[in-house]
């Protein structure tokens, strides 16, 4: 969320100060979890499919808080629906007018489908470790990521490998859209939603707002490298 804070600040739309505290709270009940979880200990099957489960419910409501507290979706629901649909990487919205949403916000949105395009867990697999908790059983449950294929013989080795390939494709895509007349907001968050295979835009009418075949090539070729399986990337 500091990043969206980051985004705000710079182009001075008024939401940063929403966004900070949605920040401070997810970060204040974080700590908290952490503090009270600080034995070590190995995780059976359920107790992995259980967090894997928990974990996408609380992302997606940390993920809301933003929404609600800039007053950009000020409906609960709604907020919640947006969050999910993000982190899930559905792309189903119930914003009529995307473009009215300042510039924190929509960073913020677009990055939720990035964070869930390679999922929550595979991301958290490659830090629990340190904090006291065994990753295996959440890499063998967490089955919407884009392989269940161990490449290295440490856990958290492939989660970051994986997190590599996937910054960089994305890095790569940012780029191209760049070099094809996009400003570096937009090349940013169109590429966060085609390397998460969402379509989450910040335009209401989506890449057809730019009017370029070059750039719709490139969200075409990086929608398809989006959805091979990783581990071919890597060999």
């Amino acid at each position: 969320m500091l990043l969206s804070v980051g985004v705000a600040l710079i182009y001075g739309d008024g939401d940063a100060s929403g966004i900070l505290i949605a920040t401070l709270v997810t970060a204040v009940v974080a700590i908290t979890s952490i503090y009270l979880n600080r034995q070590h200990r190995e995780l059976d099957v359920k107790e992995g499919f259980a967090i894997v489960t928990f974990s996408w419910i609380l992302m997606s409501v940390a993920g809301m808080l933003p929404y609600l507290f800039t007053g950009s979706i000020p409906d609960l629901t709604n907020a919640f629906f947006e969050s999910a649909s993000g982190f899930t990487t559905t792309g189903a919205t119930i914003l009529a007018d995307v473009e009215s949403l300042p510039h924190g916000v929509l960073f913020w949105r677009s990055f939720t489908h990035w964070i869930g395009g390679m999922g929550i867990v595979v991301l958290s697999i490659a830090i629990l470790p340190f904090l006291g908790v065994g990753g295996m059983q959440l890499f063998k449950t967490e089955a919407p990521g884009p392989t269940t294929d161990k490449l290295t013989p440490r856990i958290r080795d492939t989660a970051s490998l994986l997190w590599g390939i996937y910054a960089g494709l994305t890095l790569l895509e940012t780029l191209l859209l760049m070099f094809g007349g996009m400003d570096w907001f937009d090349a940013v968050t169109h590429s966060f939603a085609t390397l998460a295979t969402g379509g989450f835009s910040t335009k209401n009418t989506s890449i057809a707002y730019f009017q370029s075949p070059y750039i719709e090539w490139v969200v075409i070729i990086f929608m398809y490298l989006a959805g091979i399986n990783f581990t071919l990337h890597y060999n």
